[in-house]
């Protein structure tokens, strides 16, 4: 078997149930290869009424692995995902939307015996957004084995994202393990902390792999009940050192209305939110996410990127779809220059021996 890239025919596992890597069609390494949920979002075209009483809907590329791969392509850099989709008019949905929207899918396997998963959700601005998860028997995206991946990509990308939901399962844990195996904790190695709790059997279970997983990685990124699973705590300075602690270089907590924070061993940043008429805020996090790639992969100092990454966020949650709302580079700017806040930073002493 051979992939296709760019073409809607993608390869089943073979007989012995593995997928062949693109390896045969080299790429120049990408700056960012995520991994992780992908779908069908079915969103309300009216919003303040519960989906009994919704007429129309709109369909939309979805899951957070998914979105945040939109964000970057959006925002000028070379992306590819690595999903599973089922073979069904919804993947073939899912491969065509993510290559309209800048994404590369030759790492998308097709999963000819589980269906690609659909989401619903109900729209009560400005914070009640309750969403409904059709993904049974098996999510494809959580089918995902190790020898699925391609491990040159993944080595060779910038910058690797990777969420908690992809650990909630197997094989998809052992596909992730394997990925950060080979990066061999590369610089910009991201994990969301994404945590959602239908996705699990139990919090004591995320947590436990949550602590395994973060030695791993360079990055991690959550708002502050996200954390409090990952670390045991939900106070963003204590969250932030208990990450750092478990080894990342950078900890992002997302504080909801007291802003974001940042924290590293030698600097601490805390950006105030940014102000927004709110329509839907379920894609705010992956705007965010897709921001913060950019941020990482320019260089941009620490305040600046967390600025743009709220700015982004804040574009996706005034309008109602996720992945084709993600915000330019210049709507970003805009955004930022009409909002400015008052940023507070300071230098920390690194007590590291």
């Amino acid at each position: 078997m051979v992939r296709a890239p760019h073409s809607d025919e993608r390869p089943y596992r073979d007989a012995e149930g593995r997928c062949p890597t693109v390896a045969d069609t080299p790429q120049a390494p990408r700056d960012v290869l995520a991994i992780g949920r992908s779908g069908v979002d079915i969103y309300p075209l009216q919003t303040g009424v519960g989906l009994e009483d919704v007429e129309t809907f709109g369909k939309y590329l979805g899951g957070s692995a998914a979105n945040v791969s939109v964000a970057a392509a959006r925002l000028g850099h070379s992306v590819a995902l690595v999903t599973g989709v089922g073979d069904d008019p919804f993947g073939r949905f899912v491969r065509r939307a993510l290559r309209e929207l800048g994404v590369d899918d030759r790492y998308v396997v097709l999963d000819r015996d589980d269906p690609t998963p659909v989401t619903f959700c109900e729209v009560f601005p400005p914070d009640d957004f309750p969403l409904y998860f059709y993904r049974r028997p098996r999510a494809p995206d959580l089918q995902i084995r190790p020898e699925d991946l391609d491990l040159d990509a993944v080595r060779g990308a910038q910058l690797f994202w990777a969420t908690v939901t992809g650990l909630s399962e197997e094989p998809s844990r052992s596909a992730h393990h394997a990925a950060w195996e080979a990066r061999a904790h590369r610089r910009h190695t991201v994990l969301d902390l994404d945590y959602r709790s239908m996705f699990w059997s139990s919090r004591e279970e995320a947590t436990a792999q949550v602590r395994a997983a973060l030695p791993h990685v360079t990055v991690a990124v959550g708002n502050r009940e996200e954390c409090e699973v990952a670390v045991g705590e939900s106070d963003a300075d204590r969250a932030a050192d208990a990450l750092l602690d478990a080894g990342v270089e950078l900890a992002v907590v997302k504080q909801g209305p007291r802003g974001v924070l940042g924290k590293t061993r030698t600097e601490r940043v805390v950006v105030p939110p940014t102000p927004v008429d709110v329509v839907n805020g379920l894609g705010a996090g992956d705007a965010f996410g897709g921001s913060l790639c950019h941020g990482l992969l320019t260089g941009l100092p620490l305040e600046q990127v967390l600025r743009n990454a709220n700015a982004a966020g804040a574009i996706v949650a005034s309008r109602l779809e996720c992945s084709t709302a993600m915000p330019t580079a210049a709507e970003v700017e805009a955004h930022v220059a009409a909002h400015p806040g008052t940023p507070s930073s300071e230098r920390l002493e690194d007590t590291r021996v």
